[in-house]
């Protein structure tokens, strides 16, 4: 008797967690987008259960909320929010550069050139979700320079956020009229630093990859009383962010 490989109920539950990721993560889903049932269901072939469970799953890792009388919608990053994954981010961007740059291991310096290709790759396609986790690898690497296990860790620990913070913002970028080959050559620029051995050449890069244009699309997508207090919590979220990189 052959063996049963039908995909069973879990597996439909990972499967649904995994596209709906892909959506909000490519921007196909946009902060604050409601999903509605009836069109996911459709869209991914699947019923409603093996759905409910999949958006669980992605409110428990934070990339959607369920909210009293509209449902369940994608996540909107806060000017706090960002902040908080900014400064957590360039903080250990920072350390690793500090102790890893120049980079003593070739393979080290491989793995960077090789998620760059990967993100070259993703924008020939066109594929979003495909840039921003090679985004994210690319970053991940630059922490892995310093050999410091627990260091990448606890970036990586911060996947989803930091997945989330980038795709939004490469939107945000991409609405100010960066494309995704300018992104790239702004990464371009970084690996350059690295090859050089410039410690302060790297981190003048890496502050170019800061929050200002992504804290203008968070502002922009609040109206009314909302917008007043986004925009006074922006301006003093760019005032700690300055005061951050100045450090």
């Amino acid at each position: 008797m052959p063996p049963d490989r039908r995909i069973q109920q879990p597996s439909l539950v990972r499967l649904a967690a995994e596209a709906i990721r892909d959506m909000v993560l490519s921007g196909d889903l946009r902060p604050g987008d409601r999903l509605v049932e009836e069109r996911v269901t459709s869209e991914l072939g699947i019923s409603r259960p093996p759905l409910r469970e999949a958006l669980r799953v992605l409110e428990q890792e934070g990339l959607l909320v369920s909210l009293p009388r509209r449902g369940v919608i994608v996540t909107t990053l806060s000017p706090r929010d960002v902040y908080e994954i900014f400064t957590l981010r360039t903080t250990y961007e920072k350390m690793a550069i500090e102790l890893g740059v120049p980079v003593r291991d070739p393979q080290l310096l491989g793995r960077v050139r090789l998620a760059l290709g990967q993100m070259e790759d993703a924008a020939k396609s066109q594929d979003g979700a495909h840039f921003v986790r090679s985004s994210f690898e690319f970053h991940l690497s630059i922490v892995g320079l310093a050999g410091h296990r627990r260091l990448e860790d606890a970036y990586r620990g911060l996947s989803l956020q930091l997945r989330l913070y980038m795709a939004a913002n490469t939107r945000a970028r991409a609405e100010h009229n960066e494309s995704l080959e300018a992104n790239i050559e702004r990464h371009r620029r970084l690996l350059a630093a690295v090859e050089k051995g410039d410690p302060e050449a790297v981190l003048a890069e890496l502050a170019n990859h800061g929050a200002r244009t992504f804290l203008e699309e968070v502002t922009n997508q609040a109206q009314g009383p909302e917008a007043q207090q986004q925009g006074d919590d922006r301006r003093a979220t760019l005032s700690d962010i300055r005061d951050h990189i100045s450090r």
